[in-house]
């Protein structure tokens, strides 16, 4: 998937209320469940014991971190569009997070998103809301619903 390009802020508000490009699907692999356990230091036995998982969780496999999910949107947005005169961004926050389906290990991913709103903020920025919705492949549940913030400056 190529991304869409803005030349500037005003050419990306005309995004408001609209749908960004969707993303290519990824795979969650074990290695990275466990990188996100590591640097989490959330090793619960649900995301890292295969053997034990395959076992005696209701999924048969290993799961996701919830939180694993929600820290991926903004690298997939940063796939889906670019500003050229964008000179920083920052994570501004989350308004609202879901997680309503686990992610088993080996699930493909994609998002969709939506640009909810754009407020103009000091230091010329912009701070964006995206409605992200973070699919799985072959579930009717997505795996993560949440509103994301970011600032850009020019």
């Amino acid at each position: 998937m190529k991304p869409i390009v803005f030349d500037n802020f005003s050419a990306f508000s005309k995004m408001l209320g609209k749908e960004l490009p969707i993303g290519d699907w990824y795979s969650v692999t074990q290695q990275m469940i466990n990188d996100f356990a590591n640097a989490t230091l959330d090793k619960q036995w649900i995301h890292v014991d295969e053997k034990r998982a395959a076992k005696e969780s209701p999924f048969k496999s290993t799961v996701a971190h919830g939180f694993m999910s929600v820290s991926m949107i903004s690298n997939i947005l940063a796939e889906t569009f670019t500003i050229k005169s964008v000179k920083m961004g920052l994570n501004y926050g989350l308004n609202k997070v879901r997680f309503p389906n686990p992610v088993p290990v080996n699930s493909k991913l994609r998002m969709l998103t939506t640009v909810k709103e754009i407020e103009k903020i000091a230091n010329n920025g912009i701070k964006v809301t995206f409605s992200c919705t973070i699919e799985i492949k072959g579930q009717e549940k997505p795996a993560c619903v949440a509103e994301f913030l970011a600032a850009l400056f020019e």
